[in-house]
């Protein structure tokens, strides 16, 4: 992707879409007025010259409306033209962590507004900048991120004499593991660490612990062993599954540092325990009335190293709503009407049975209610303990 160098044609810019709660429970959207061309818009602007465009969407938002972002899932980037050049502007869904009421005016921005979000489209200049918020709300804001992670390039196995679980980044990978951590911290700024005890992991996390203040956790069954000492190629349980249901159910953004090798079973596990997502390919079509998301094209492909999928994750409904009573035969106690199935349960096309217990750590409370006399047999796949909303896939080399 070219730079906002002399003689580089396209223009790189990000934003947000900066939101807070608002009080009726409805997200307020951070818009700002240019006193220079007298418009109301999304916060946004140029990229330095190898800055990672997650890094400029947040410096940008901070130096035009104060706001403090948490980044979740990636936007439309709409593009036109500007003095004869193509424009891009890359945006994110983004959390407002603080604000600082001290940034506005500034010399670009002298008003700014938080509006609702149904009434934020309205309230903008530009026919681009609908778009933008029509795919923000067409999804939920609040989401957790789950960020998992290949570590940075390692100093080559042919050179290296000693065990390979030593064996340390080189110098291109350091320099990675640097950007990483200003990249990574763009989408929490303390994020739980998780790591393979492998140099090459814990060496690609150390600076973003410095910078978060946060200590990594090394968990032995995430290393991949190396093939040609015979102990095959990874340990025999690594309880993976265990591992990302556990970092789900903490609703904490969390980093994950794996290795290329096991990031499929990463990724698995984490489908696994998550519902409301699709295949690439199924489409929305069949399920057109839940409209999950649909998994992008290259979910399957291999990253490079420093390259991360970012997981955002949404709660699942704590219960249904409560159930309207209807009428009984005589001598009997009024019965709650049928309910209509939750998310999750109509995502899985599963039957409405005892979903109101079900938690947000994924445990059924035993039901007292007999079973229908047709029910089919019980399925032994664990329950889901979150909503998968989107799934964003970064390369260093793609975003700087």
């Amino acid at each position: 992707m070219p730079n906002n160098k002399p003689g580089s044609r396209l223009i790189k810019a990000a934003g947000g879409v900066a939101w807070r709660p608002g009080p009726d429970g409805e997200p307020e959207v951070l818009l700002v007025h240019r006193s220079k061309y007298d418009d109301w818009s999304l916060p946004k602007g140029k990229a330095e010259p190898g800055e990672p465009l997650p890094v400029t969407a947040v410096r940008e938002v901070l130096e035009e409306g104060g706001a403090r972002l948490a980044l979740g899932r990636r936007l439309v980037s709409v593009r036109y033209n500007v003095g004869g050049r193509p424009k891009r502007v890359h945006y994110w869904a983004a959390r407002t962590v603080s604000v600082d009421e001290r940034a506005v005016p500034n010399s670009e921005v002298d008003e700014v507004a938080w509006v609702p979000a149904s009434r934020a489209v309205h309230k903008v200049s530009y026919p681009h900048d609908h778009g933008v918020l029509a795919d923000f709300a067409a999804r939920p804001a609040v989401t957790v991120p789950l960020i998992l992670l290949r570590h940075a390039k390692a100093v080559p196995k042919s050179g290296w004499k000693r065990a390979d679980a030593d064996r340390p980044l080189d110098d291109a990978g350091r320099a990675d593991a640097k950007t990483l951590a200003d990249l990574l911290t763009c989408f929490a700024a303390r994020p739980r660490l998780i790591s393979s005890t492998a140099v090459r992991c814990t060496e690609t996390l150390r600076p973003l612990a410095q910078l978060a203040g946060e200590r990594v956790r090394e968990v032995p069954s995430l290393y991949i062993r190396d093939k040609s000492s015979g102990t095959g190629s990874a340990d025999s349980n690594p309880d993976i599954d265990s591992l990302i249901r556990e970092a789900i159910v903490a609703g904490e953004p969390t980093v994950v540092c794996a290795h290329r090798e096991n990031l499929p079973d990463l990724r698995a596990a984490a489908l696994a325990a998550l519902t409301g997502h699709v295949a690439a390919g199924e489409g929305p079509a069949d399920h057109a009335l839940d409209d999950p998301f649909e998994l992008p094209k290259e979910w399957d492909d291999t990253l490079n190293t420093s390259g991360f999928w970012v997981l955002n994750v949404g709660p699942l409904p704590l219960a249904n709503e409560p159930e309207p009573e209807v009428e009984a035969e005589a001598d009997h106690e009024p019965s709650p009407a049928p309910s209509a199935r939750p998310l999750w349960r109509r995502l899985l096309r599963l039957p409405a049975r005892d979903s109101a217990r079900v938690m947000t750590a994924g445990v059924s409370e035993p039901s007292d209610d007999p079973e229908p006399s047709d029910a089919a047999e019980p399925s032994n796949a664990p329950e889901p303990v979150g909503v998968l909303v989107s799934a964003d896939r970064y390369d260093l080399a793609e975003l700087s």
